[in-house]
């Protein structure tokens, strides 16, 4: 992986779910009734606005990421429809990169068919367990053989597929988890997404955990859940590139990278955000979250989003904050070139001594022990 990346990505946020997790705080609404083709509409509309926020000069597209929400509850027609409304507005680069997320209670041989046809050739498949507790715990709609069939379909129809799953709930063991994980691994697949339960404000999970009726794990034993995921995914060299993702080299999701690596990006549908350069300056993009709204507001205006400039010292924390979560982590000097922003010295050497930061004479990145505390780290350089 190179530190640098011209490259430039599409971020397509479809919001509905068939059911909300009580996990989840992602801007994702369960409907009845929506008129598909009528959002399909909205969204290229807004795309279009972005490409002509950017003007002329506009980056060929290398990634494109359908997420949500649940985006396998979208029409291949649909999907189309949308790769054909970016396809008008940018140049697509050739090997560009087509995400959907999807969830095991969605997948049907059919639908993965029609958005292979589309040109979807990456598939997240939103697992999050192999046991049927925890998934019911967790609130999905699907039980683990579903998950196993559902992973098995993906592989045989798309080139390219990423598992999803969430550690650290409830009384788990470093031996149960083990188990899940060596099964998750056991499909082969290029990637894993491997996230530890955390209780986000404004979901029951949030809830129950105030009045002391959901308890995650403590530190110690997050800490060997985390250790043990590491040991088994670099066993089977999937090594982590990022905190919570893990895959073969050179198979690294492009799309995420670029916002890692503090590339430019669009955003469209409700809630999305972008970051984009313009004129020279960083200028970010935020949409309306409520649909209903985001819909009535892109047919009257033609888009929804909001745009706000990022100053070179917001700028700088946003990009130490995404760079960090690499392995690769970050080059000082090229960030103070970019932002005219500089990273005290002295924070850096403290945190080097204490094993948090290590650094070589052209980057910094955390260490096995920086990352279990890297929220600490970053709060630290990016002052």
């Amino acid at each position: 992986m190179t530190s640098q990346s011209a490259n430039f990505g599409i971020y397509v946020h479809w919001p509905y779910c068939a059911a909300k997790c009580p996990y989840c705080d992602f801007n994702s609404h369960v409907r009845s009734e929506l008129d598909e083709g009528r959002w399909a509409r909205a969204i290229a509309s807004e795309l279009a606005a972005v490409a002509a926020l950017q003007g002329k000069a506009r980056p060929d597209v290398s990634s494109i990421f359908f997420g949500g929400g649940t985006p396998s509850l979208m029409s291949g027609r649909a999907v189309a429809h949308v790769l054909d409304a970016i396809a008008k507005q940018w140049n697509v680069a050739r090997d560009v990169e087509v995400t959907l997320e999807s969830n095991p209670a969605s997948a049907e041989a059919a639908r993965f068919r029609d958005y292979l046809a589309a040109g979807v050739n990456r598939l997240s498949l939103g697992v999050q367990s192999f046991d049927d507790a925890a998934l019911k715990f967790l609130g999905r709609l699907h039980d683990a053989q579903e998950a196993r069939e559902a992973a098995r379909l993906a592989i045989a129809v798309f080139p390219r597929v990423s598992l999803d799953l969430i550690y650290a709930r409830p009384d788990q063991s470093v031996r149960a988890w083990e188990g899940e994980l060596s099964e998750a691994l056991s499909f082969g697949t290029e990637h894993l997404s491997l996230y530890q339960l955390t209780i986000e404000a404004g979901t029951p999970f949030a809830v129950r955990h105030a009045q002391g009726a959901l308890v995650v794990p403590g530190d110690d034993a997050a800490v060997a859940l985390y250790e043990a995921t590491q040991a088994l995914c670099d066993a089977a060299r999937l090594p982590a590139y990022e905190v919570s993702n893990h895959a073969r080299p050179g198979a690294e999701c492009r799309h995420n990278l670029i916002y890692w690596r503090y590339g430019d990006y669009a955003g469209a549908g409700p809630g999305a955000h972008g970051r984009l350069t313009r004129n020279g300056a960083r200028v970010a993009t935020q949409g309306e979250r409520n649909p209903e709204r985001w819909l009535a507001r892109v047919e009257a205006e033609g888009h929804a989003f909001d745009i706000t400039q990022i100053d070179g010292n917001a700028a700088s924390r946003e990009q130490l904050l995404m760079g960090l979560r690499l392995s690769e982590g970050i080059d000082p000097t090229a960030l103070a070139r970019r932002w005219g922003e500089t990273i005290d010295m002295g924070r850096v050497a403290f945190l080097e001594r204490e094993g948090l930061i290590a650094r070589d004479a052209a980057r910094l990145t955390a260490t096995p022990k920086g990352r279990l505390v890297l929220n600490a780290v970053i709060a630290a350089l990016a002052v």
